[in-house]
């Protein structure tokens, strides 16, 4: 939009961070979405970090009850929402009391000074107003009357003073995207289509977008505006895409690739819900969703749809992995192909349920009865999270196996750019049923159902009802290839290694493992999951002060990766960041004699690049850390 009436000046910045943040009914999370739309329409790399909070409806004003969306966009690349924000746009006190300790030395807060009455501080538990304290001083903050302007913009639209004040966030929006030169067309479109038969609403939304926009052009208290050029991207076609996104379009690129019908149970828990919503968008590939009682039928339907021939797939959290475990070692016995994804949150029990954390790699891993190993994954980003998922189903119906796929709270809820893949980029996924002209070509006379393949030691898939192909399966322990009930000592054990040992044979189709940065030196770092952005960072900046730093990032957890031993013994010492209290770390110190040294985070957030950067540092003796983000 052009901007024909400002007097500000624009000044070119490589990137910026931004918090939005107020109570749940303020609409942050949307706003922060829509900027993320419209920074991804001006073509920027990005990261976000949206952060919920675990009270459903909380008291309005209440710290506990403060949404925040932390944005980072630039025109050069970017691995993390950010270690510090630029801007804070803060709609009550309590948002400031939360949120103020994220913002960067001279950085900037837009508040919403209607929201600072004495029954705000109250609720917020604050003694002083922080717009009169000087808590501020260090800041440059500026007071918009966001509350007043709404309403007196929206005073000629047929709307009520509660519909009139959930406006407030769009006026917050256009005045954001104004001070950043982001553009308006992608708001106004999903407004246009959000509330196309609710006309008032739209229009009313649309018409305080505008008004924050030309408050940012008009008013004298901006002097400087910002503008960010588009990064360098690898050529192709780009959207912003939430993991929760990237996983069901991965789900559903592996059902077209293979043939096999979606099936996918769940039960709703957070931050799992999301896949249901977005799977259930997809009906027109022949998704089918299905909302269980429980989790335990969740996942007893994703086995039963497998037996079928069905793409069987259940989601769920730490807690519903507990109660599906039965289940999954069914699916061990079975050797049915399923799809078992963990949205990680943090516990025990209930713990944090909107909050991140890597808790749940020692239950995915070994969390059964008997021995039931499953192949485990982890995707590393949003947009991995789509190459992740489908590599899982591959897994999954290549070896017969239950597979593990894990992800996290800020991995489902978080965005970047992802570039939609053409389908000859997709890996080949080729599915074969065993038919009776299978059979009887390998000369026996009745259906073996747990003969194996003699490469990756899979049963044959032989969907019911197919002719000559009668067989039965269950809990039970079966015989070596006749499949039928056995409780002989040497054919239980001769089943558990073939098992393991078609579990470990998923290694023939992992590729080498990349080492990112030096191939040998001082410091191997290693890490899983949605830690992979802080730590590449981290590894960067150390590099660049003369370390040599090697990083291996495990998308395949277990098993581990063969060749991973090898690269280990080329560098002097191990660090293993995790979200957690030390799990990945003692797998490996299980796998492998090395010493190695723990860097742990356990407080529902990411790491910050600076603290991977810090431990590096400490553990070679090197002072001096950079301060930006």
């Amino acid at each position: 939009m052009p901007d024909s009436t400002s007097t500000s000046s624009v000044t070119t910045i490589q990137e910026a961070t931004i918090l939005f943040a107020g109570d749940s009914g303020d609409g942050m999370q949307l706003t922060g979405s829509q900027f993320t739309q419209a920074a991804a329409h001006a073509r920027n790399d990005l990261s976000t970090l949206p952060d919920y909070p675990a009270e459903i409806r909380a008291p309005a004003g209440t710290t506990y009850g403060i949404s925040g969306f932390q944005l980072r966009f630039g025109s050069r690349q970017i691995r993390t929402p950010g270690d510090e924000v630029d801007l804070l746009i803060a709609m009550n006190p309590a948002a400031i009391k939360v949120h103020l300790h994220r913002v960067r030395e001279g950085g900037a807060l837009i508040v919403n000074k209607n929201s600072f009455t004495e029954r705000d501080l109250e609720l917020a538990d604050m003694e002083l107003n922080p717009l009169e304290s000087g808590i501020l001083s260090g800041y440059e903050v500026f007071e918009v009357e966001l509350t007043r302007l709404t309403r007196e913009a929206l005073e000629d639209f047929p709307l009520n003073r509660k519909q009139v004040d959930r406006c407030k966030n769009m006026f917050a929006l256009g005045l954001a995207l104004w001070l950043y030169s982001r553009p308006l067309e992608p708001t106004q479109d999903w407004l246009g289509k959000k509330f196309a038969d609710k006309p008032d609403i739209r229009d009313a939304n649309l018409h305080v977008l505008q008004k924050g926009y030309h408050y940012g052009e008009t008013t004298e208290a901006f002097v400087v505006r910002y503008d960010v050029k588009p990064a360098q991207l690898d050529p192709g076609t780009y959207r912003a895409v939430r993991g929760a996104e990237a996983i069901a379009l991965g789900l559903v690129a592996a059902s077209k690739q293979s043939g096999l019908p979606l099936f996918y149970g769940s039960y709703p828990i957070t931050p799992a819900s999301d896949l249901l919503h977005e799977l259930s968008r997809h009906k027109h590939f022949g998704v089918m969703t299905f909302q269980a009682e429980d989790e335990i039928s969740a996942a007893g339907a994703a086995v039963g749809a497998s037996f079928g021939g069905n793409l069987g797939v259940c989601a769920t959290s730490g807690p519903g992995i507990a109660l599906k475990t039965e289940t999954i070692g069914l699916g061990v016995m079975t050797e049915l192909p399923m799809v078992i994804i963990d949205m990680q949150r943090g516990g025990p029990s209930t713990g944090l349920p909107t909050k991140t954390e890597q808790s749940d790699l020692l239950q995915a891993i070994y969390g059964r009865n008997g021995e039931a190993p499953v192949p485990v994954v982890a995707a590393s980003s949003p947009a991995d999270c789509f190459w992740t998922i489908y590599e899982a189903c591959r897994i999954a119906t290549r070896y017969m196996t239950p597979v593990i796929f894990l992800a996290d709270g800020y991995l489902g809820h978080g965005s970047e750019p992802w570039r939609i893949p053409e389908v000859d980029d997709l890996p080949a996924f080729d599915v074969n049923f065993a038919t009776e002209a299978s059979h009887r070509a390998n000369g026996a006379e009745a259906f073996l159902p747990y003969a194996r393949d003699e490469f990756t030691l899979a049963r044959p898939w032989a969907k019911p009802g197919t002719k000559g192909l009668e067989h039965r399966i269950g809990g039970l322990e079966k015989e070596h290839e006749t499949g039928h009930v056995s409780y002989d000592p040497a054919n239980h054990q001769r089943m558990v290694k073939l098992r393991a040992e078609k579990v470990q044979r998923v290694n023939d189709m992992i590729p080498p493992t990349q080492v990112y940065g030096d191939g040998n030196g001082d410091l191997l770092v290693i890490g899983w999951g949605s830690t992979k952005g802080a730590i590449e960072a981290a590894v960067d900046r150390t590099r660049e002060r003369g370390a040599s730093i090697g990083y291996v990032h495990l998308r395949y957890v277990y098993p581990l990766p063969d060749d991973l031993g090898s690269i280990l013994q080329r560098f002097d010492r191990i660090l293993v960041p995790e979200l957690n209290n030390g799990q990945l770390i003692r797998i490996l110190r299980d796998a492998f004699t090395r010493p190695m040294l723990p860097l742990n985070k356990i407080q529902g957030q990411p790491f910050h690049a600076h603290e991977v950067e810090q431990a590096i540092a400490d553990i070679l003796e090197m002072n001096t850390v950079t301060e930006t983000a």
